[in-house]
């Protein structure tokens, strides 16, 4: 019987940050803020439900700075989500487990998500026209 004091688990100082962890990471942390984005929209409704003067307050905030950091947050973390959801699909159906294809696929659902944030975007500022 070995007498050595072990850790029962790898600890953090183990591990270097990978891509993989990131991405993991980043899919449960952007489901949480969907969550709160969808609250933030139930109470737009709710004020588009009471009437002009509230529809104004809640769109008075949304156009603040922190207003539209929130949505600007909400909507890149509603693409990523969407990516990487669309990346775990492909896997459940047994594509892309080698090391090399997790890693591209991993920074694929980060640049699109980036992308389509920036299409958002632009589509948003110039009135919903592409």
């Amino acid at each position: 019987m070995s007498s050595r004091e072990r850790p029962l688990s790898p600890h953090l100082q183990v591990y270097r940050w990978q891509i993989q962890m990131v991405t993991s990471i980043l899919h449960r942390a952007t489901g949480i803020v969907l969550s709160a984005g969808a609250l933030v929209i139930a109470a737009g409704l709710l004020c588009l439900m009471l009437g002009p003067d509230h529809w104004a307050c809640f769109t008075g905030v949304a156009a603040t700075w922190y207003g539209k950091l929130f949505l600007f947050g909400w909507s890149w973390a509603f693409a990523y989500h969407l990516c990487n959801g669309i990346r775990h699909v492909v896997q459940d159906f047994g594509h892309g487990f080698s090391i090399a294809a997790f890693v591209r696929s991993s920074w694929l659902s980060v640049v699109a998500s980036l992308a389509i944030t920036a299409l958002i975007w632009f589509c948003a500022r110039n009135g919903g026209a592409a």
